[in-house]
């Protein structure tokens, strides 16, 4: 009887410190220089995957909606931007006459989509909380169900999962 008992008080002291474990279903933001990384498990994700990933949760997927907004107009500034400084660089190289007043607005609108970026990363962040919130973590203790009480043997602990 001993024995048992204090196998019983061991068994409970080990399983004690067993924790859920996060799922492979939830989206982990990675900080890069410029920005975020997204990653489900151990593959990366792009703005289209996010988006068909968060489908299911509608809270979660309005919100990447529209961080996906933001993304694809800073995107555009971004290039535009890029394009109007590069010409005239371009043409300064060639030996040709830059016109720099191009590249300044070029330069603004590179400036523009800095709080932009942020805007997005801030919507984004907002996004995979709220869809990893919906996640359930798997544990063992989340469907095992302990009993005390009369078994087929006499008094004891039942589990059952």
């Amino acid at each position: 009887m001993k024995r048992i008992s204090i196998f019983i008080i061991l068994l409970i002291a080990g399983f004690a410190g067993v924790s859920g474990q996060p799922s492979m279903d939830t989206i982990v933001m990675q900080k890069v220089f410029g920005g975020y990384q997204f990653y489900q498990g151990s593959k990366r994700m792009n703005m289209s995957n996010l988006v068909k990933t968060m489908k299911p949760n509608e809270q979660a997927f309005q919100e990447i909606k529209t961080a996906q907004t933001t993304y694809i107009f800073g995107n555009i500034l971004a290039f535009a931007g890029g394009f109007m400084v590069g010409w005239p660089i371009g043409t300064a190289i060639g030996g040709g006459d830059p016109n720099w007043a191009l590249a300044a607005v070029g330069a603004g609108l590179i400036i523009i989509t800095i709080p932009i970026g942020q805007k997005f990363n801030k919507q984004a962040r907002t996004a995979v909380n709220t869809y990893n919130k919906s996640v359930k973590t798997s544990s063992f203790w989340d469907n095992a169900d302990f009993r005390f009480g009369f078994t087929g043997n006499g008094v004891g602990f039942t589990m059952s999962y």
